[in-house]
Formats: C-alpha cells, structure tokens, sequence
C-alpha cells in the first residue's frame, strides 16, 4: 500500500475545537468523526505538527519580530499576543504539553489511530533547540559555540546560578552559542545550534530520538540534511571545535539506535539540495521531493514529463510527493483548478509517499505562519472539494496504490504530433491480468499519445477496459494494444483513469 501522509497543524486544530466545543480538549477526545474521516480516505499515517512546546523566550522573540508581525497582521488582522505561540521548530522539551492532555493523552490517540491502520508521525528537530531548552544552560559544550561575541551568537549564562541565598554571590559563567541556522538565510534567532562534532552532544541527541519513538510509529526529521558532516562541516567552518569529535554519520547511528529495537520504525527527511539520496543510503523511508513540486508550480508539461522520467524506480518510490506544506504557499493559491487538479492526480497516483496538509482538499488559501496558533476560518471551495473527492473516489476503485507501480514514456499518436511530451502516464499493477493506467494531460491544450503495453502484463486474450471518470466501459484485443500501444486523447489539464482487466473468450 503507497502511504498517505496527512499533516495537521495542531496548535490552530486544537483551538478551533475547543471552540467549537466550549471546553477543554485533550488528545484522546480527538472527534471520531475526523479519524473516520482520515480513515476512508486511506490515510495511512498522521503528522501532529506542533506537539512539542515553546518556551517564553522564543515566543517572544516571534511576538515581537517586525517581519512576524506583519505577517500576522495581514493573516490573522487584530490577532493577540496569546494567539503566538512561538515557532514549533524552538522546542523546549521533548514532552506532550498538558494542554494536550500529557503523554498518556497522546499514547491513547495513537492506539486509536493503530485501531484504524493509521501511523502516528511527530517532529523531530535534529539540528537545533530552543533557547529554552534546560540543556543551553546545563550543557553549553553540547552547542556551536564562541569564546567572545560574533555574528548570529547571543550571550548565554551557563552552568548554576548561585547568586541566591547561600550561593555565595558567584555569577554564572558566560558564552556565546551561535543560533540556529541554515547557510543560506540569516539565523533563527529563537534556537541554540547543536554541534554535531561533539560525541557527548550526539549521545544526548540519540538517547533523545529513542525516547520520542518510544510516543510514535515515525518522525518527520526538520532539515534532515544540515546535519550530514559535510554541510555541517561547511556550515561552521572557522568556529571552535569541542574537546569530544566523533566520527561517522549522526543518522547512521542515530537510525539503527532505533531500529535495533523498533525495526519498523519510519523516518522521513524535509531535505533539499540534491542530498535525498544520500540521507536513503543513511536509512530514510521517505524524502521530499521538493524537485517534482517545483516543476508541477512551473506548469510545464514537458517539463513535468522529463523530471519523472529521469528520476530512478527507487528515488519515485521514496519520494514524499506534494503541492503544499506549511513551509509552502496555499496549492489553491498556486495552481488555478484546472491545473491544481492535474498537478493533484500527478502527485496522488504517483509510486512513493502522498502527502496532503490539513485545509488543501477544501482549498484554504491562507499559509498560516507556524508561530500562531490560531488561524481564521476559510469557506470551502467547492471546485477543489470536487477534486479530492473524485480522487479518494476513483483511487479507492481503481487500486490506485495497490501492487507496483512504473511510469510510462508516451509514444506519438501519429507522426509529427509532439503533444504527447505533455502527458505522465503512471501504471498501478495489480496482478498480471489487472492494471490501472492514470494518464494525465499538462498541457493547456488537448493532447494525444499512446501509451505502450505494461511489460509485467499478459500480452494476450480480450480485457475489459473501465474508464472510471465518466463511467464507460469497452473490450479490446491486447494484441492490437500490444502492437498500436493504448491510445489516449485528453482535453487541455484532463485526467483519465483506465482500469484493465483480463478476460476469456474472443473479443466481442
């Protein structure tokens, strides 16, 4: 079964329902009719962002930015301080608020979940903290540090306070940690920075990894890729090493730490920079495919074709395949319905990890900034609605990500048609005698092509075809298929679904 990931925005989920219900909320008082929800349309996992708490420090920081702020002006107009949060990415500690009910809370969620077949995934941060975290204080050398001040450091006071009662009057000692950062934007200036090259810190950080897989089926790793040695090694060259360097990959060890005792375990890296791969060959399920999402926003049919065509069996198939995020735009903000609806079917019936994020399948157009945690109601657009719908429809008909799955290059319809450069043909095999072909149209124009015969299919004998869109149903000989190819003529952004299916006798 190819995974359906669905991520919600818990902060802003939990304050519209405890709105609407008048009353405090925990995580095992989640509606069952969302989880049933979530369960007909075959979501397989469930990513809560924004569990892990804040502190007071980072959330003033996102209180007070000027940039923030002007985003929640024009995102939540006459918004108040409590509805910022702080960023969930500024943890605090690797515990379940009480507001969430606590940790039993959350394990009751998840075996309600389990109950439906559907995973729990939560964050994890590998690369930074919050400066509220107890550690910035108890373990400075765990930090990217400096002896004196510098650009994108802020000055910690570390080690006991003993300046109270019978503390002698002693001053804590003092540093400068360096913030959180990725090299290519300024710092965040709400974390404290892991160093990687530090033994004692990567011990601290695995030990931290088992203890959140012991709440979870997976984690959803934030900039998975700034922790590889060689961008760290980049990212902080000319800073001060610590007196503890360790050797090897941080999630090489870090992911078999959890294996060794939850073999099933799924990790999924945000990752960028071409460095998908790399983070596989260390142990990753998933990646994001941020490559696709780029070329689905261009709207370039060709484009779209060669992008998929080019990407190896295994990379589609561990590929984490979007249109929106909460880092992202709104995709009904992006994509005008036409094209939202190609782009959707390419990224719903490709092989690999689908992933939806809450308010996509109504068409909520407002990208809420992580920090609040609330977020104005939005009226479903009824164009989009129809989109998912059909596609939880037709998907769950038609074994759309049931058996393998392979891509198709199409052939020209007739000599000298190039309109076929803009289609993605993507087969789902069932069986050798039962295969759904989903052809999909990216142009702004009809388009013809054929498609060429599944190689794992039997080349012989009468099938029945289904088309599951209008609802026709044919017979055809799988010799003229084999010969001709599967012809297919689609209008401007169409979809067709075709579902195969061997049958005996002649063909009528």
């Amino acid at each position: 079964m190819s995974p359906l990931l669905w991520e919600v925005n818990l902060r802003c989920r939990w304050t519209e329902l405890e709105s609407v219900h008048g009353r405090r909320f925990q995580l095992c008082d989640w509606p069952e009719e969302e989880l049933d929800l979530w369960q007909a349309r075959g979501v397989t996992d469930v990513w809560l962002m924004g569990l892990w708490p804040t502190g007071p420090r980072a959330r003033q920081i996102a209180r007070e930015h000027p940039d923030l702020r002007l985003v929640y002006d024009t995102v939540l107009p006459g918004w108040r301080p409590d509805d910022v949060a702080g960023s969930p990415y500024a943890i605090a500690a690797y515990e379940v608020p009480e507001r969430f009910g606590g940790r039993e809370a959350l394990l009751r969620l998840r075996e309600r979940l389990h109950q439906r077949g559907i995973r729990l995934i939560l964050d994890f941060v590998p690369n930074h903290l919050g400066l509220d975290h107890p550690w910035v204080r108890e373990h400075p050398e765990w930090f990217v540090s400096s002896p004196g001040p510098r650009p994108g450091t802020f000055e910690a006071a570390v080690g006991p306070d003993r300046t109270g009662p019978g503390g002698g009057g002693r001053e804590p000692a003092r540093r400068w940690l360096a913030h959180g950062r990725d090299p290519y934007f300024p710092p965040w200036t709400d974390t404290v920075q892991w160093d990687h090259r530090s033994a004692a810190a990567r011990r601290a950080l695995v030990n931290t990894l088992c203890e959140v897989a012991g709440l979870c089926d997976g984690v959803r790793c934030d900039m998975a890729m700034l922790v590889l040695r060689s961008v760290f090694a980049r990212t902080w060259e000319g800073w001060p090493a610590p007196a503890d360097p360790v050797a090897g990959e941080f999630w090489a060890e870090a992911i078999e730490a959890v294996r060794s005792k939850r073999p099933d375990f799924l990790f999924v890296a945000e990752a960028y920079w071409g460095l998908e791969g790399r983070l596989r060959e260390l142990g990753f399920d998933f990646t994001y495919d941020k490559g696709l999402y780029d070329v689905l926003v261009r709207g370039e049919g060709p484009g779209i074709q060669r992008y998929l065509l080019e990407q190896s069996p295994h990379a589609l198939a561990a590929g984490v395949h979007f249109l929106e995020n909460h880092d992202e735009p709104r995709a009904a903000q992006v994509f005008p319905p036409d094209r939202h609806r190609a782009a959707a079917w390419t990224v719903m019936a490709l092989p690999g990890m689908r992933f939806l994020h809450d308010g996509q399948c109504e068409g909520a157009r407002l990208r809420v900034p992580v920090q609040l945690s609330r977020r104005p109601p939005e009226q479903p657009d009824p164009a989009i609605v129809q989109i998912y719908e059909e596609i939880f429809r037709i998907q769950k008909r038609a074994g759309i990500g049931r058996g393998g799955a392979h891509l198709l290059t199409p052939l020209a319809a007739w000599e000298g048609n190039p309109s076929g450069l803009n289609f993605v043909l993507i087969v789902w095999q069932q069986a050798a005698d039962r295969f759904t072909l989903v052809a999909i149209n990216h142009a702004p124009h009809p388009g013809q092509c054929r498609a060429p015969w599944p190689a794992e299919a039997v080349r012989s004998g009468r099938w029945r075809v289904h088309e599951h869109g209008a609802g026709w149903t044919d017979q055809r000989d799988a010799a003229a298929m084999v010969a001709q190819g599967i012809y297919l003529d689609l209008p401007a952004r169409g979809v067709q679904v075709l579902e195969f299916t061997r049958m005996e006798g002649p063909v009528a």
